[in-house]
C-alpha cells in the first residue's frame, strides 16, 4: 500500500512540474470599441503571433480579450483585470487603449497599434523619452499633406473641407491641426466642429453640410470610427464626397484614402510582440513607425461621383 501511495504521489508531482515547464504565454488584448477598421489591426496582430507559433487553437498561447465598447471606465477596468492576471504583455488598440495601459502599468510591456507617435499622444516625459514599457507601432502625421493633395487632385473645385473631431483624443486634434496647415497650402478652407460622442454626430455633420462644404474628411478619431455610416449617409444625400486616411472607412463608404494599412499595422506590432515572446527579452525592441501606407478607393463611390482613379490606387470594394 505504501508503495502505491509513493508511486501515486510521484505521478502527481511529475505531472505538476510538467505543467509548469510547459507554461504558455498569456497576453491581454485591450480593444476600445467594436469597429471594422480596428478589427483589421487585431487580425493582423493575431496572425503575426500565429506565424511565429503562438496560436490559441494549438494551445501555445492564451489570449485574454476585452472590448470596452467605447466606454472609458470599462476600458480601465479591463486593463486592471489583465494586470491582475499577470499577463506577459498587453496589446493596445487604439490610442486610448495605449494611454490607459501605459498609465496603469510600468512593468508589463505594452505593444501599441493604431496610435500616434508617443509624443503626439502625450506619452513622453519632460525629457522627451517614451515610457520604458511601451513598444509596438505608431503613425506620424507625415501623410496628411498627401491626403489633402489627393482631395484637390480628385476634385479641383473644392474650396471648403469639413471635419469633425473629438477634443479629448490627441491624435484627432493633432491630425486636425496638420490638415488645417495642408489646406492653407492648397487654398482650401477647413471648417471643423467638435463632437464629444457619436450621439452628436448627425447634428454636427448636418450643420457642416449646411455651411455648405464641398468635401468631408473623416479623421482618425474614435467618434468617427463609431459613426461612419451616419456621416456617409448625410454626405451622400448632399452629394458631398467623404475622404479619409483609413482603408477600413473606405470600405464603409468613403470615396478614397491615403494612410496606413490597418492589417499590416497590427501585423507589424504583432511581429514585435512575437519577437519578445520568442526571445523572452525586450532587447532590440523599440516603438517604430508604421511601414506600409497606401492609396485606396471605393468603386461604388467613384462611380457615384464620376471619378476615375489612376493605377497608384487600389480598389477595396
Amino acid at each position: 500500500m505504501k508503495k502505491i501511495i509513493v508511486i501515486f504521489l510521484s505521478i502527481i508531482i511529475f505531472s505538476c512540474s510538467n505543467k509548469s515547464d510547459k507554461k504558455i504565454p498569456v497576453i491581454g488584448f485591450l480593444d476600445l470599441l467594436q469597429d471594422e477598421t480596428l478589427a483589421q489591426a487585431k487580425d493582423g496582430f493575431y496572425n503575426a503571433l500565429k506565424e511565429s507559433g503562438f496560436d490559441e487553437k494549438n494551445k501555445t498561447i492564451e489570449i485574454i480579450y476585452r472590448n470596452a465598447q467605447g466606454d472609458q471606465p470599462s476600458l480601465l477596468q479591463a486593463c486592471d483585470y489583465m494586470i491582475a492576471q499577470h499577463v506577459d504583455l498587453i496589446a493596445a488598440n487604439p490610442t486610448l487603449s495605449t494611454i490607459s495601459a501605459v498609465q496603469k502599468t510600468k512593468t508589463i510591456p505594452v505593444f501599441m497599434m493604431v496610435s500616434p507617435r508617443p509624443d503626439l499622444a502625450g506619452l513622453t516625459a519632460s525629457d522627451g523619452k517614451s515610457p520604458n514599457n511601451l513598444f509596438g507601432v505608431y503613425e506620424t502625421l507625415d501623410y496628411i499633406d498627401t491626403s489633402v493633395m489627393m482631395i484637390k487632385k480628385t476634385f479641383p473645385a473644392v474650396k471648403k473641407l469639413g471635419a469633425i473631431y473629438n477634443q479629448s483624443e490627441p491624435q484627432s486634434v493633432n491630425a486636425l491641426n496638420e490638415i488645417k496647415k495642408a489646406c492653407e497650402k492648397e487654398g482650401i478652407e477647413l471648417i471643423s466642429q467638435p463632437v464629444n460622442s457619436s450621439n452628436e454626430t448627425q447634428l454636427v455633420v448636418q450643420s457642416l453640410i449646411n455651411k455648405p462644404i464641398d468635401a468631408f474628411f473623416a479623421l482618425p478619431d474614435n467618434v468617427v470610427f463609431s459613426s461612419m455610416e451616419v456621416i456617409v449617409k448625410i454626405c451622400d444625400q448632399a452629394k458631398v464626397p467623404v475622404f479619409t486616411s483609413e482603408e477600413g472607412l473606405v470600405k464603409r463608404g468613403a470615396i478614397a484614402a491615403f494612410g496606413a494599412d490597418m492589417y499590416r499595422w497590427g501585423y507589424q506590432s504583432g511581429k514585435q510582440a512575437a519577437q519578445f515572446l520568442l526571445q523572452k527579452s525586450l532587447q532590440g525592441l523599440t516603438p517604430e513607425v508604421v511601414k506600409i501606407r497606401k492609396k485606396v478607393f471605393n468603386n461604388e463611390k467613384a462611380a457615384m461621383y464620376n471619378v476615375v482613379f489612376d493605377s497608384t490606387f487600389t480598389s477595396v470594394r
